[in-house]
């Protein structure tokens, strides 16, 4: 079993920045972990993915050149930079893991509790 701890969530203004983290503890090997995020009304949405075999990442049409996934392979961390936020990006943001090598991006099997993002105008 595997536990993810998410935190640095919050309230940031129209054009700030904000740092979540998370950190994931227990036995099983972890090949990739991801950000997903859920808007009230709207479906998930996969925002950024590392694979651990390469550093590989995979970034939504919606964060690219503003959002930064990255992490510490050795301790199952990863992190994610969120630049020149926008109203839009308003939402929860899970921490997931995949417990398999060749993972589809979006599918993941363990998941944190969420953290909430909120930005204003």
């Amino acid at each position: 079993q595997v536990q993810l701890v998410e935190s640095g969530g919050g309230l940031v203004q129209a054009g700030g920045s904000l740092r979540l983290s998370c950190a994931a503890s227990g036995r099983t090997f972890i090949y990739g972990m991801g950000w997903v995020r859920q808007a009230p009304g709207e479906e998930r949405e996969l925002v950024a993915d590392i694979r651990w075999a390469n550093n590989s990442t995979y970034y939504a049409d919606a964060v690219k050149g503003r959002f930064t996934i990255s992490g510490d392979n050795a301790k199952n961390t990863v992190y994610l930079q969120m630049n020149s936020l926008k109203p839009e990006d308003t939402a929860v943001y899970y921490c997931a893991a995949a417990s398999e090598p060749y993972y589809r991006r979006d599918v993941y099997d363990y998941w944190g509790q969420g953290t909430q993002v909120t930005v204003s105008s």
